[in-house]
């Protein structure tokens, strides 16, 4: 099956590079083949900075860790796709990495997997509700005006801050 593979890819790409060729020429299509690789790699350093800071805000919970997952999963294939010789591939690479493509396919990642592995935890800290728990155990709808805090170590708990 894996020899199959291979030889189905290396067909694909010699019939894709002879069409080039025999429609622009042999010189225009090796310049073309060297320029997916090049504009691949300025885009691959773009993205892949965006992809650390997609991963930054998933972690702090401005963005959900499955979106922040599927897109370095688009980019981590698009990188692969570049450094795979061929005119083929190169392009499917550069459609991975190029943003408005990974926004079309971000949403069908996330969905499939989700469906398969379910959705990721969170690791962000929960918003504030409006809720605060007193010493007491009374629940308190508001504002915190003062914090306390009891370290274990004191006789009782201590302000944050001026209380």
């Amino acid at each position: 099956m894996t020899a199959v593979l291979f030889l189905s890819y290396l067909l694909v790409e010699i019939a894709a590079l002879v069409a080039l060729s025999q429609l622009i020429g042999v010189g225009w299509a090796l310049v073309v083949l060297v320029a997916v690789s090049g504009v691949g790699l300025v885009l691959l350093g773009r993205q892949g900075r965006r992809v650390f800071d997609r991963f930054r805000r998933a972690s702090r919970g401005e963005v959900t860790a499955e979106s922040a997952v599927a897109d370095g999963l688009l980019v981590a294939t698009g990188s692969v796709l570049l450094f795979v010789p061929g005119l083929v591939t190169g392009l499917v690479g550069l459609l991975a990495l190029f943003p408005p493509t990974r926004a079309l396919l971000r949403p069908v990642l996330e969905k499939v997997g989700t469906r398969r592995f379910g959705p990721l935890p969170s690791f962000a800290p929960s918003p504030y509700r409006g809720m605060v728990v007193d010493a007491d155990g009374d629940v308190v709808d508001g504002t915190v005006v003062g914090q306390w805090y009891d370290d274990g170590h004191t006789g009782g708990p201590r302000a944050l801050g001026p209380a």
